[in-house]
Order: C-alpha cells, then sequence, then structure tokens
C-alpha cells in the first residue's frame, strides 16, 4: 500500500466528515504495484461491478452471441443480460472461473468470484467479495487487455441514467449498487482515469442510508478526485 501524502489524507479526512455515508477510495497506476487507499470502506460485494469482468468472459467465449447482451448489461447495467451472459459461461462453477480468469488477468490475482446464490433473488457473481484495492488494480490493468476493448468502449456509452460519479466526467466506468444486511445501502463505482503518462485505475465506495444518498456521496467523491488528481499522480 502507498501512503498518502499528507495533505491528500487531510483533504479526504475533510470530505469524509462532510457526507453522510462511510466512503473509501483506491487508487492504482499501471506502472505501480502499490496501490494508494484511503478512506473507512475498504472491501464488500461487487455488485454490478462484476458485470464488466463477466462481459469480457462471454465476448471470450461466444462473441456473436453474448454482443447484444453486453451492450445491455454494460451501459444499461440490465440484470436480465447479465444472467444470459453467465448462464453461457457453463454451469456456475465454470462461469465463476471464467470471470475469475478475466480479473486475475488485469493485476487483481486476490479476488474468488462467488459462484453460488448465496442471497437470493441477487445474482451469485454480483455477491463476489471484492476490495477497492483489489478493483482498482484491476482497473489499471484493464486497458491492457486486448480483448476488453469493446467494454472499455462500452464503459464511456452509458445510458443517462448511469451516467453519475465518474461517468459524469467522461471516464469510462461502472457502477454497483444494492442493500445490506442491515439499515444501509452500498453504492460504488470503478472507473479508468487517463494521465499523461498512462491512466489510474480507481474504485470508490459509499455504503450510506439509500440509493440516492450513496449516488450524491459517490457525485461528490468524484468531484473530490479529480480536483485531487495532480496530488495523487506524485510518484
Amino acid at each position: 500500500m502507498t501512503p498518502a501524502p499528507p495533505r491528500l489524507e487531510a483533504s479526504f479526512r475533510e470530505l469524509a466528515a462532510a457526507v453522510p455515508a462511510t466512503i473509501g477510495v483506491a487508487v492504482a497506476r499501471s506502472d505501480v504495484a502499490d496501490v494508494l487507499s484511503l478512506g473507512r470502506w475498504s472491501s464488500g460485494v461487487a455488485w454490478s461491478t462484476i458485470k464488466v469482468p463477466l462481459a469480457i468472459a462471454a465476448l471470450r467465449r461466444d462473441p456473436a452471441r453474448a454482443q447484444e447482451l453486453v451492450v445491455k448489461a454494460i451501459t444499461e447495467s440490465d440484470n436480465e443480460a447479465s444472467e444470459r451472459l453467465w448462464s453461457q459461461l457453463g454451469d456456475p462453477a465454470r462461469a465463476a472461473l471464467q470471470v475469475q480468469a478475466v480479473v486475475a488477468e488485469c493485476g487483481d490475482a486476490d479476488t474468488a468470484v462467488e459462484s453460488q446464490r448465496i442471497r437470493p433473488p441477487f445474482t451469485a457473481f454480483g455477491q463476489t467479495q471484492w476490495s477497492l484495492d483489489s478493483q482498482a488494480r484491476f482497473a489499471a490493468g484493464l486497458p491492457a487487455l486486448g480483448d476488453a476493448a469493446i467494454v472499455v468502449d462500452l464503459m464511456r456509452q452509458l445510458t443517462t441514467d448511469q451516467r453519475w460519479g465518474l461517468a459524469a466526467k467522461g471516464i469510462a466506468a461502472k457502477a454497483g449498487w444494492g442493500p445490506g444486511s442491515a439499515d444501509d445501502y452500498l453504492v460504488r463505482q470503478f472507473g479508468i482515469v487517463p494521465t499523461e503518462s498512462g491512466h489510474l485505475g480507481v474504485a470508490l465506495a459509499a455504503q450510506a442510508g439509500a440509493f440516492d444518498a450513496g449516488v450524491a456521496v459517490i457525485d461528490a467523491m468524484a468531484d473530490w478526485l479529480v480536483a485531487q488528481l495532480p496530488a495523487i499522480r506524485e510518484p
């Protein structure tokens, strides 16, 4: 883990104190192994962010069958389309291994994709435990994966109702959200931020009281991130 510059850490503490959520952010550089992490929230359920490696795995398996479903799964975050992509990968155990292989190829060797529907009616894959550090590392490695280009391009073409947080700033992004087991709601998003020397993989999360509140916090976090990019890019 890369230690945050003191001014950056202080700025993030101010943000965390001002928003009605428990938040976290992780930033990974494509050319550096360590990840910069800030905030109290560090790991939890992937929700729809896992649809990115799922889409890539399905396109690898059968591009013709998967292509239309991938567009819906990424740009609209359509759950039915995502379930159909999952079923195209075989039985749940085989499907999970194929999605996990994509995650590992992008630099995240720690995340195990969930194969069982442990919390009906939610998808098995959506309940994957995905830490912010690991997700930021995945995002940083994604552009180097040649057959991911179609999916990354779709991450820049989200429908209007999906275009918040990083996506509202024109950044290739995918969000995920869902209720917790207590009286809480998790909203998270990851994206690929271009820089002069390459790109950054960024992962954001807000554990709030409701979806709308979480989205508003992710918006504030995206504003903070863009404003702090010069400090974040310091070696």
